[in-house]
């Protein structure tokens, strides 16, 4: 990335470091702003960036990049933590509740009417933040212009870290941490003065476990409908650029915005993890500040930037690469559709033959196959990497032959020509399961010369959903029934002389929470097929380019420690015991301008054993310090999480320390019902 001087930069501008915007309640929240500094003579528009990741501290390093670059071009860009979080008022108790998004819609209405901002605001955000862009627009304030939502969702049940195809997601466990150790920070005293402890214990004491709420709706009931956008497009009436990667979890919103949406629009999908893109990894990272600048100049100041002359969707189409954990690039090129769905896609089906995929060609080429079985161990899905990759440690896929003897595979012949594909492809399924609750994963990976298989893409589906996500029922066993498994939508050149290989399994732990007792599925394979969404080339694609990466200067930080980022495997075959390791330690440093001591370790661990399927286990433990000077707090929790045939069951613990005495400590012993989970 290229860094540009502010001194450089366009207009000079300048940082308040905390501003006060007063809810109608009494209550306040903070903010912090960049803005022109002849914004008081000459107005500008407003950018809004909302989220509950503390200004002051969590996203600083990302807010010193973006923020100032954006006001340098002549906007006031302003970062407002959600009530609850950083040095703002108030305890936050869950997630995209109405009175964050009425906070929301009343932060817009203060910036419209600030002397500085000339009445029009933007919203952008990644993750939390882009959700509420999305959830806020559909609000309809007046002065809300556009917005940019990167990695984001539509539908916070169908396509969101909790559940996926009705499957419940470990990250549901490892986000509910994130946020059980995020609202156990205290606000800054620096800012908020000797209120801080008064506050700090009231967030101690009053969030709650955030996976408690979360794991009593295992349907797509009211709880998720609220805030899913997908309930009513039409509600969102500015325009939209929809942002997101390939290695992230939230590409899929962004094709049912582009389709569903009938504002002007714009999708953006890269390589990349859950990051902006213009620090996006694995690469390339593009000039996505650029890009936003030419989105907001036309939106806000009507300029003709030639933003929407560009192809509704843009898109890295990858190339095929070897299995890893990680990369730093990606190989690919970028291409583009001019409308979404595209016309130019076709689905080209393969039948599910003698472990074998074969071109439908409308004709019966083969025998019919008898019934075939499977019934995979816990060991499927030990590396199939994370849902969402954050690309800071190897939590990609890794070869699918680790995961494959445990599964039922399908290949086709050697590919005579490259094939491309757009979009999302589907598994057909005619089967039977021996359980009145089962699961079934589909991988398809990308297997070269040498065997070596990468996973393209995937999906998993709890079964019992076969109806929809809001009416699970059990299955017959023995009884056959047709379902369709979406997968994850994806764009990828598999090249001439590599095999497609579709693989079935009925767990994938520990991505996803397995059955409550070993699934054996019978599959005919007559009434099975894969359909993938095949795009032809087009010349236009050698046009679509953007500028490398710019941003403001970054923030000066001192390292005491350093992070420390890995998965770990460890199998004890005495025991039959495996259990992953996922560690996320962010060390020790010094914000040199605030003079803050800064330190956060997060330790995962998914545990199982043999084949007992009431077995898995997930824990987590998290620990954040923060000093300066002789104030120091500590914080830790610590989770854990089972399951018998018939229940849930999560013990938790939360302490706090002010300098060496503990302040706070609680303790939680819960007991969840599973509803066809």
């Amino acid at each position: 990335m290229r860094h540009s001087t502010l001194e450089s930069l366009p207009c000079e501008i300048e940082v308040i470091e905390n501003e006060w915007i007063p809810l109608a309640d009494g209550e306040r929240l903070a903010a912090r702003i960049w803005r022109p500094k002849a914004a008081g003579q000459s107005p500008v528009p407003a950018i809004l960036e909302y989220t509950p990741y503390r200004k002051r501290d969590m996203t600083r390093a990302r807010d010193a990049i973006t923020h100032p670059y954006l006001a340098a071009h002549g906007y006031a860009c302003i970062r407002v933590d959600l009530r609850g979080s950083g040095e703002s008022d108030g305890v936050m108790v869950d997630q995209y509740r109405e009175q964050e998004l009425d906070d929301g819609v009343h932060v817009i209405r203060w910036l419209a009417e600030q002397p500085w901002c000339d009445g029009n605001v933007g919203m952008m955000g990644i993750s939390w933040g882009g959700f509420n862009a999305l959830q806020i627009a559909s609000r309809r304030p007046a002065a809300l212009k556009a917005i940019i939502t990167a990695c984001s969702t539509d539908d916070l049940y169908a396509d969101n870290m909790h559940y996926m195809g009705g499957c419940l997601l470990t990250d549901n466990l490892s986000e509910s941490t994130t946020m059980f150790s995020a609202n156990s920070c205290p606000p800054d005293p620096a800012l908020v003065g000797k209120r801080w402890r008064e506050m700090w214990l009231a967030r101690l004491s009053g969030s709650g476990l955030w996976l408690d709420t979360w794991l009593r709706h295992q349907r797509r009931d009211a709880y998720w409908r609220h805030g899913s956008v997908g309930e009513d497009y039409a509600a969102i009436q500015c325009p939209v650029m929809a942002v997101g990667g390939w290695a992230d979890g939230y590409t899929n919103a962004i094709f049912g915005l582009l389709e569903y949406l009938r504002v002007p629009r714009l999708g953006m999908i890269g390589p990349w993890g859950h990051k902006y893109p213009h620090q996006g990894i694995p690469g390339p990272a593009i000039g996505f500040l650029q890009e936003a600048l030419r989105w907001w100049d036309h939106w806000l100041k009507q300029r003709d930037t030639g933003i929407m002359d560009e192809p509704m969707l843009r898109a890295w189409m990858q190339d095929s690469v070897p299995p890893t954990t990680y990369y730093h690039e990606r190989p690919g090129r970028w291409v583009g559709e001019a409308e979404w769905p595209s016309s130019r896609i076709q689905t080209q089906r393969f039948r599910l033959g003698a472990y074998r995929l074969e071109k439908d060609t409308g004709q019966d080429v083969s025998p019919p196959l008898r019934d075939m079985i499977i019934q995979s161990p816990l060991s499927v899905g030990l590396f199939a990497g994370k849902w969402c990759s954050y690309t800071a440690a190897p939590d990609l896929p890794h070869d699918q032959r680790e995961e494959d003897g445990g599964a039922l595979v399908f290949e086709s012949d050697p590919l005579a020509t490259d094939v491309e594909i757009l979009g999302a492809p589907t598994m057909d399924l005619e089967i039977a399961s021996n359980q009145p609750v089962a699961m079934v994963a589909v991988r398809l990976s990308d297997v070269a010369a040498d065997n070596k298989a990468t996973r393209v893409t995937y999906g998993i589906f709890n079964l019992t959903h076969r109806n929809g996500n809001d009416r699970p029922e059990a299955l017959t066993p023995g009884e056959f029934f047709r379902a369709q498994v979406p997968l994850n939508h994806v764009a990828q050149v598999f090249p001439k002389g590599h095999r497609l290989r579709v693989s079935l399994s009925t767990s994938y732990w520990p991505l996803a929470w397995p059955s409550p007792e070993p699934v054996k599925l019978t599959l005919r394979t007559t009434g099975s097929a894969l359909g993938l969404p095949v795009r032809p080339g087009r010349e236009e694609d050698v046009t679509i380019h953007f500028q490398s990466p710019e941003g403001a200067p970054p923030l000066t930080m001192t390292q005491l420690e350093p992070p420390h980022h890995n998965w770990l495997v460890h199998r004890d075959l005495a025991e039959d015991t495996s259990i992953l390791e996922v560690i996320q330690n962010q060390g020790v440093y010094r914000i040199d301008e605030i003079d803050l001591v800064v330190s956060n370790c997060t330790r995962n661990w998914y545990t199982y054993r043999d084949d007992d399927f009431t077995s898995p286990k997930g824990e987590t433990k998290t620990e954040r310090n923060f000093r300066r000077g002789d104030w120091s707090v500590r914080t830790s929790t610590h989770t854990t999480m089972t399951a018998d045939v018939e229940n849930f069951y999560i013990w938790a613990e939360l302490d706090a320390w002010e300098g060496e005495k503990r302040v706070f400590s609680r303790n939680w012993d819960l007991q969840i019902p599973r509803d066809f989970l």
